[in-house]
Order: C-alpha cells, then structure tokens, then sequence
C-alpha cells in the first residue's frame, strides 16, 4: 500500500464535490487571451487583487514630490528600474540571512518607518507575506489566560495564527458587532481581551463599523487588530487604509504588499513594544530570511507611489461604480454590505459557479469561482475584482458578458 494512498482518495473526492484546485490554473491565462484573440474582443482580468494596476510589467512610473512637472509631481523611473539600481550600488540581491542573523539592512529600515507613517502606527516591522505577518502577530501577541474574538470570515492566515497561539479564540458573526458584544460579555477573561477583523474582506467586500468597533474595544479593554491587506491603496485619501479613513487608531495593524502596492510582502504596524516583541517572539519573522535589500528599495518607491497617485485611485473608483451600478440593475446577488473593488456574484452551488466561470473565460474574460471551504457552503461565487487599470471597452464587453453568462 502507498503511503499517498490516503491523500490519493482525498483528491478524488475533491474531484468529485467540484473542489479540486487544478494545479493547471497558470495557464488559464493564455488560454483566455486567445479566447479573446479569436473573437475580436477585448481580454478582461478581474481575477487580481492588483486594485491599482501597479503590478502589471511597465505600468509604475514612480512620482515623488518635488521632481519634474509643475504639479510638484514627477517621474523617476520605472520600479523595475529601481530595483535594479538597488542591486547594482548596493551588491545585495539577498539579505544574507534572517533579520536577527546579519539578514538586516538601512533598505528595511528605511521601509518601515515610511509604512509607520504611512498607517499612523509609531513603528512597523517587515514579514515575507501578509500570511506570515498575520500568523506572526496573533501566535506572539495574545497569550495564554487571553481570549481573541475572531470576525467567523477572517482569513486563514489569521485563523492559522490563533491555532497557533496560547489563548482562547471565540468567533463572532460576521460584521455583527451585537454579536461580538454578546461574546466578550460572556466570555470570562483573566487576561487580556483582543479584537481581530480585516477591515475590508476579501471574499465579500465588505467590511465592519469601524468607528463602533473601536468604542467597542474601548469599552471592555481590549486590544484591536486590524488586517488591511485589501484596503491599502484603494482607501483613504492616500491609500493608509480604511481604519485612518473612518478616523480611528487600531492598536496593531496588518498590511500586504501584494495587492495595492504590487510586489510582494507583509508588515505589522504598532507602537514600539509590539515591533520589539515580535522581533523576538514571532516565529514567522525570527525564523524567515529577510526581504531582499533590492525587493525592500522597490516596495519604497511603490508605496510612495501609492501614496500619491490620486489619479488611480479615481480611476478604481469610477470603474468600481458604474460595474456596480449595472451589476444591480442585472439583478445579480451581491451581498448588501459590499463596497469597493471587490465585486462578489454569489451563484450558490458549487457547480453553477465553476459553469459561470467556464462561459465568461471563453468570452475573454479570466474570473475563477470561488468555492467552499474558502467561502461557507452554498454562496459559491465569481469573485470579480476591479482595477484602475480597465479601460472603458474592458468595462463594456465585462458588464455584456456578465447579463450573458450569470443569469440561469
């Protein structure tokens, strides 16, 4: 008997409920754009979380006050550019090691205290995801005699870290903040209490009340951590996020790079004793090399691109807009809270998602069905999600296709 014969059986049950991810995704890209090539129509990726189109190979033109245009505003090269500037005066394409074992640099420094500012926190430090720095933060902070009160949607990186610390986790119904106030009071503690939630929500685009979470933390002492990996650079006047938009101060904040800001990487903001703690206890960050000093130059320039391109973000939200606008004129189900780029269709079975994303690619349009357990059983959805780099034909041919292929 093999020693795989177990996960051999699991895989064909995926298979069989629909829930198998196929490794050959990648190449669903090609595939799409032929699709597209063959009909005459334009090809439209609402598949990724790029939100401002940074990410995308000589989209960035690194704008800094002060150089060039009368605006105050100028160009300085393109990212790519600057890392690689990095590497050649620098010598460094590689860390060298963890951050606590010669892996640190003045680049990682220097990037962190720009993000600091950037989410009003008096310190951060640099994981190699947002996945690592969520695991890292709620396996360090919280200990044991503390109890987490966890939003039922986060994302698995945060689940992941809870499992991984010492304290009791209790979940709450999603956005409900009733509900979290009902659990914190009957939840006895001897220790400290924390709050964690994203602030906008990945699979349904939503997000809690922010101002009332904050009184609510306030009123029964207890820690507030936010994850703003999809709401950097879409929200806030210059991207800081949805927690500095609504006016409030989160006691730890986690960001990624991946998203808005087109690279790759994760950070944690807060004041100096969390920066200092996790240092030494998140094993996620003492036991990872560190960012490359070269990755570390480019995410500067990214983020200080992010920071003051204004344009993009009216661009995102035009886009977001008028697709939302003709998303309900459709009827399509969207859940009511939702705002934002991120545009879920739930279509409810699992089959008829997988179907609705099968029409669409062959319509040029690349959107993958999102399936349980990612999402809970029967809201299989298409997670369609906006950038500002959609050009108006893009849009059309989206919004046609859309009426077309999820409508049963």
């Amino acid at each position: 008997m093999s020693v795989f014969e177990r996960i051999e059986c699991a895989i064909v049950r995926l298979r069989d409920l629909g829930l198998f991810r196929d490794p050959q995704w990648e190449g669903w890209r090609r595939e799409v754009e032929g699709f597209a090539l063959a009909a005459g129509v334009p090809f439209v990726d609402v598949s990724s979380n790029d939100y401002l189109g940074l990410g995308s190979a000589g989209a960035l033109q690194v704008r800094l006050p002060g150089e060039g245009s009368g605006d105050g505003v100028g160009s300085v090269g393109r990212a790519f550019g600057a890392m690689v500037e990095g590497v050649v005066q620098g010598g460094r394409s590689g860390s060298g090691g963890s951050r606590l074992l010669g892996g640190s640099h003045a680049e990682h420094r220097e990037l962190e205290a720009c993000l600091a500012g950037w989410v009003g926190q008096p310190a951060a430090l640099l994981f190699s995801s947002g996945y690592a720095a969520n695991v890292g933060v709620m396996s360090a902070l919280p200990e044991k005699g503390d109890v987490v009160f966890s939003d039922e949607l986060n994302h698995a990186s945060i689940i992941d870290g809870c499992r991984l610390g010492r304290a009791t986790v209790r979940t709450y119904r999603h956005c409900d903040l009733q509900d979290l106030e009902r659990v914190m009071s009957e939840e006895p503690c001897g220790g400290q209490r924390w709050v964690v939630s994203e602030t906008y929500f990945s699979m349904d685009g939503d997000g809690p009340d922010l101002l009332a979470l904050r009184r609510l933390c306030d009123r029964y002492a207890a820690g507030l951590v936010l994850d703003e990996a999809h709401a950097l650079g879409v929200f806030g006047r210059n991207g800081e996020g949805l927690a500095v938009h609504a006016g409030i101060a989160a006691d730890v904040v986690v960001g990624a790079f991946g998203k808005s800001v087109g690279v790759q990487g994760g950070f944690v903001a807060g004041p100096d004793v969390v920066r200092t703690w996790l240092w030494n206890a998140a094993r996620s960050f003492v036991y990872s090399t560190a960012t490359s000093p070269s990755v570390a130059t480019a995410l500067m320039f990214h983020v200080k691109h992010v920071q003051l391109d204004q344009e993009r973000r009216r661009s995102l939200t035009q886009v977001v807009n008028r697709v939302r606008n003709k998303v309900s004129e459709l009827g399509l189900q969207v859940p009511n809270e939702s705002f934002g780029p991120i545009v879920p269709i739930i279509l409810g079975e699992t089959a008829t998602a997988l179907a609705a994303a099968e029409k669409l690619r062959k319509c040029g349009i690349l959107v993958y069905a999102i399936r349980p357990p990612t999402v809970p059983t029967n809201t299989a959805r298409l997670r369609v999600t906006l950038t500002a780099g959609h050009s108006a034909a893009q849009v059309d041919h989206l919004l046609a296709c859309l009426s077309d292929c999820c409508l049963f």
